[in-house]
């Protein structure tokens, strides 16, 4: 695998010419402050990415990648940051021959974009952190606010 700046690039030609069944890899990976933009999470932690890719009977590419780490996410109540684990499985087939998918599978793929549209699908809609205190208040609940 090929790690240049925001992508995740694997070298198919082995696959594409029957050199090889398999192609498996396993890497860590860090966003930077500008890809995480725009979105809930501070930071991603510890996040590792390991997986195979195939040729299947009509020659579309099969992807088999587990990634795992640590998402940084403020506490909806408090604001204070939440550390949210996630182990995601993808399994998905690209057709090797379609222009739709916007992915170049002739001698290569960037699976980053990939990664990171399965990452955007696992963040929680809200968190709240174990810390944060609910109280009794006139017989409701609530929770204790930093002003």
């Amino acid at each position: 695998m090929n790690q240049s700046g925001d992508k995740m690039v694997i070298d198919l030609t082995g696959l594409n010419n029957r050199l090889k069944q398999a192609i498996e890899f396993s890497c860590e990976y860090e966003f930077s402050e500008e890809e995480l933009e725009n979105t809930d999470v501070t930071s991603i932690e510890n996040l590792s990415v390991t997986g195979v890719i195939r040729l299947n009977a009509i020659n579309n590419l099969v992807l088999d990648i587990d990634v795992s780490g640590i998402m940084i996410i403020p506490c909806a109540i408090t604001l204070k940051p939440v550390s949210y684990d996630f182990d995601i499985n993808i399994n998905e087939e690209i057709d090797s021959y379609s222009d739709t998918n916007n992915i170049n599978t002739q001698n290569s793929i960037d699976i980053l974009p990939i990664i990171w549209e399965n990452i955007l699908l696992e963040i929680p809609m809200r968190v709240v952190s174990e810390t944060t205190e609910p109280i009794v208040n006139d017989g409701s609940w609530s929770f204790i606010k930093d002003e």
